[in-house]
């Protein structure tokens, strides 16, 4: 392993030999955290080339179970965001895609930072589970024609192991080691046609069009190198996408765009990604075609996504009435609201802050390091904490009408310090002109 981490460090190409050398031993636990860190800061500093990250990718998928999907003609289809704030599109998208006959098997994970995660979200749903074993998720995607699960430990165990050791170690925004992590974790899970959504902006890890456009090449290489019906989808993460930010006020406004309504923002990036999932799960001939029959799925109060999200929802244990009830509760409470300090056009709406703020409100954790390298502890979360949104970039408002909602649920001696921290984000990232 020595002599791996120096041939990195002098920035030469590893061999598929090599870095499976790599992967298993760390897996197995016979190469330790220490060489790892070392090999994965050289690999950030010296990168990898499409060879070595494809080589990386079915290394990692390979540390554990391969799902292999046998539903006759049909094509088990999965989709990726990269991360942002606001980002409840699978959310939407899974049971949509679903409904048109498109099988879909997703493997989410948990929220860190200023960004939001689907399995936190799911997890604000009382009784729901995010746990299921092989056999259950075979049913389910066979029976109903959807299963959203969290990361397990027979699906990728290397890939879970290194992400956690990047994020304390400063190598989570490394292209190659973010595109073999997404893309291992797709090829573990069985995903026969993959669709990405690649974000860029001040809310996303890409922070640029240009590097998003580089990352989603390598993964798109990635796919079809390993055979699998592959496309990227970019879009921007400068403002929140909808309204909400915040794991149950996301499930809410999902909810919205699934019984017809909620923002054109969000409902269109859906139909987008929906639209080319269908295609490469060979629901459509065309784009053309499968965004008619996406928004076909979601028309009407009693949509056939709308429908289909419930069927899921029971299948994995939850109680949407139950959830129901508490957010009742919760709107009847005011919320805390950040108002415009003048009157004129909303010119800012930056992502990382008002993300990072609704991580102060509870919404989020700061990162795995409070759990070590092992994991983290999803019971820190409070599901109805969050933010959301009063006016979006471009919109007119008067001195003082308010710009931003604050809801946290915490204990009285927290509560006011996290306010005071979010507010000081929400300082700092939101922007008026006259």
């Amino acid at each position: 392993m020595f002599e791996l981490i120096e041939k990195k460090r002098n920035g030469k190409k590893l061999s598929g030999e090599e870095i499976a050398f790599i992967v298993q031993g760390y897996t197995a636990g016979t190469i330790p955290d220490c060489q790892m860190a070392a090999w994965a800061m050289a690999v950030y500093f010296q990168g990898m080339d499409t060879e070595e990250t494809a080589a990386l990718t079915l290394a990692m998928a390979q540390s554990g179970r391969m799902l292999d999907w046998h539903l006759g003609d049909r094509v088990v289809v999965d989709k990726h965001s990269t991360g942002g704030v606001g980002d409840k599109t699978t959310l939407v998208v899974g049971p949509l895609v679903a409904a048109c006959g498109v099988p879909v098997a997703k493997m989410s994970g948990r929220g860190l930072g200023h960004t939001g995660g689907t399995i936190d979200k799911l997890l604000s749903i009382p009784g729901f589970r995010v746990e299921l074993s092989e056999e259950e998720m075979y049913r389910q995607v066979e029976e109903i024609g959807l299963a959203v699960v969290a990361q397990s430990t027979f699906l990728a165990p290397a890939d879970k192991k290194l992400y956690a050791l990047r994020d304390v170690t400063a190598c989570i925004d490394s292209i190659p080691l973010i595109a073999s992590s997404v893309m291992s974790k797709k090829i573990a899970a069985g995903a026969q046609g993959i669709v990405l959504d690649v974000k860029y902006g001040s809310g996303a890890f890409m922070k640029t069009r240009d590097q998003a456009r580089q990352l989603a090449d390598i993964m798109v290489a990635i796919g079809e190198n390993l055979e699998r019906s592959t496309e990227a989808l970019i879009s921007p993460m400068e403002e929140p996408l909808g309204f909400a930010v915040g794991n149950s006020l996301e499930v809410v406004e999902a909810i919205e765009v699934l019984q017809g309504g909620g923002p054109e923002d969000l409902r269109e990036i859906c139909l987008d990604l929906a639209a080319r999932m269908l295609v490469v799960g060979g629901g459509a001939a065309d784009v053309s075609r499968a965004r008619a029959l996406a928004e076909h799925g979601l028309q009407g109060t009693m949509s056939p996504a709308w429908m289909k999200f419930r069927e899921f929802v029971v299948a994995q244990g939850g109680d949407l009435e139950a959830f129901r009830q508490r957010v009742e509760a919760r709107q009847c409470l005011e919320p805390i609201y950040y108002r415009s300090p003048n009157r004129g056009k909303v010119t800012r709406l930056d992502a990382l802050g008002i993300g990072q703020a609704a991580m102060q409100l509870g919404a989020g954790r700061a990162g795995l390091s409070g759990g070590g390298c092992d994991g983290i502890d999803p019971d820190g979360i409070d599901p109805d904490a969050g933010i959301r949104l009063c006016k979006k970039c471009g919109d007119f408002v008067e001195e003082g009408e308010p710009l931003v909602a604050l809801y946290t649920s915490l204990s009285a001696e927290n509560h006011s310090r996290r306010v005071e921290r979010a507010w000081e984000s929400l300082v700092c990232s939101v922007e008026c002109r006259e």
